[in-house]
């Protein structure tokens, strides 16, 4: 994808920089989720972070599969925080997810 404007840039600079290693149907899933109008307001790193924890969440672990089972947003985030953090960690990202911090 080519970045047109300087939004988008910013955006592709710190999906690269936040996860070098992730495959490209991912980045790509994660660029268009970050460029979208309620992430606008933010800073490109964070709509990319944002976008990364959450397109792997819903994509890559167990969570859909909880909320189904009744568990809440909060409680199923943290069963499925290690299986995140290994996906962000297979995709060499600088950073993870804390799972004393509260999002």
């Amino acid at each position: 994808m080519i970045a047109r404007t300087g939004r988008a840039r910013a955006v592709a600079k710190a999906l690269t920089l936040l996860l070098p290693a992730a495959p490209y149907a991912d980045t790509e899933k994660i660029r268009a989720d970050a460029m979208r109008p309620h992430m606008k307001t933010l800073p490109p790193s964070t709509a990319v972070w944002l976008a990364a924890v959450a397109h792997v969440r819903h994509e890559h672990t167990d969570y859909e599969t909880l909320l189904e089972e009744g568990y809440d947003r909060d409680s199923a985030r943290f069963f499925v925080i290690d299986e995140t953090n290994a996906v962000l960690t297979r995709w060499r990202a600088t950073r993870l997810l804390d799972p004393d911090d509260e999002e």
